[in-house]
């Protein structure tokens, strides 16, 4: 290995390194360059110890390493630098990246609900086939089951106990994905159940009050289990479909990216939790309730498809750069071209625990 070319190849990254380890403060995005280029200076260091007989090099370049390590364990530590990280990064750059299949999801779910819902209504085959009677008024009449559903429990458990249940569904729709056939399943029949609901209502003239109780939460909760389905979805695709990597390697990476998703979702079923126990059975009138709910729900789209697009867009780039970057060292270090120092002062050496310039030409000869 040519170790003075390897090194000029490297040093912009060094400096990098020794720049971000120096900060007082740094932004998440810094924080989590900082521990990228941390873990590829290191496998890097170890790579020269064993070509390079330069001990300048070697012990400026640990250094480095050394004041980043600790900078990197204080960044580690920090629970909630990670949590903040998670939900301006990490979470909305994986919902953001899996946007068409949830979105998908949604246009299916949204087209079967509606045809349901209209086959329901004065459909004898329709009941037949699903079991229901000709009067139905005790669910749809005012006061009926309906109604009741959202105000016979304290506010606060019913709040918990939609929170736990659909928290539960999404993690069976995103993690029975990778076979595909079941959250299909999960699906269809929640989307059965509203579809078969909105009919019943529709048929009793009451459509207004369907909306005014589902509207409020369910936006913000059908969204949720949309992004879960077509997360999940996507991950069991991935098993058939793995593109350029290994079938091991995307099913390992999109299931990481599932787990993000899962662990935000439970946030977001957390507010839509709040709506539904507190807000949908509220004595507020059925236009601000539901304006609350479409608030939330155009809230989480701007944060997805604002926060997490600039995040999703910002690792790309940074992906993209430190390929640009170990393809140059692997261009630049070309076997059986070496280059040779034509100063006593050598090429991008290390002192002090800072990255120095080139400080001499080189001439290449070929052994």
């Amino acid at each position: 290995m040519d170790v003075d070319a390897y090194s000029l190849a490297h040093r912009r990254s060094w400096e990098r390194l020794d720049y971000l380890s120096k900060r007082r403060k740094l932004s998440g995005p810094e924080a989590d360059e900082l521990i990228v280029l941390y873990r590829r200076t290191s496998q890097q260091l170890a790579r020269l110890q064993s070509h390079s007989p330069d001990p300048q090099l070697i012990a400026g370049l640990s250094a480095v390493l050394t004041r980043a390590r600790g900078r990197v364990l204080s960044t580690e530590s920090d629970a909630w630098a990670e949590i903040g990280r998670f939900f301006t990064h990490g979470f909305p750059a994986a919902v953001y990246r899996a946007w068409r299949w949830w979105a998908a999801v949604a246009g299916v779910f949204l087209v079967v609900s509606v045809w349901l819902a209209i086959w329901i209504q004065g459909s004898g085959t329709a009941r037949e086939l699903f079991g229901l009677t000709a009067d139905n008024s005790d669910l749809t009449a005012p006061g009926g089951q309906f109604e009741t559903y959202y105000t016979e429990h304290p506010n606060e458990a019913f709040a918990a106990q939609v929170w736990t249940n659909n928290a539960w569904v999404s993690a069976i729709a995103l993690f029975t994905g990778v076979l595909i056939l079941p959250v299909v399943y999960l699906l269809f029949m929640n989307a059965l159940n509203v579809g078969i609901t909105a009919g019943l209502m529709a048929e009793a003239g009451r459509l207004d009050a369907f909306f005014g109780f589902i509207l409020p939460h369910g936006t913000l909760e059908l969204t949720a289990v949309f992004v879960a389905g077509g997360a999940g979805i996507k991950l069991g695709w991935t098993l058939i479909d793995p593109g350029r990597l290994s079938r091991l390697e995307a099913v390992a990476r999109q299931g990481r990216a599932t787990a993000t998703i899962a662990l935000g979702l439970v946030a977001v079923l957390f507010v839509s939790g709040l709506l539904e126990g507190f807000v949908t059975p509220s004595g507020l009138p059925a236009a601000l309730r539901i304006a609350i709910g479409f608030a939330a729900e155009a809230l989480f789209l701007l944060y997805v498809f604002g926060v997490g697009r600039r995040a999703a867009l910002a690792q790309d780039a940074d992906k993209a750069a430190h390929a640009t970057i170990d393809i140059a060292a692997s261009d630049t270090a070309t076997p059986g071209v070496h280059m040779v120092d034509t100063t006593a002062t050598g090429v991008a050496k290390v002192s002090n625990g800072e990255i120095a310039g080139v400080s001499g030409q080189t001439t290449p000869s070929t052994r």
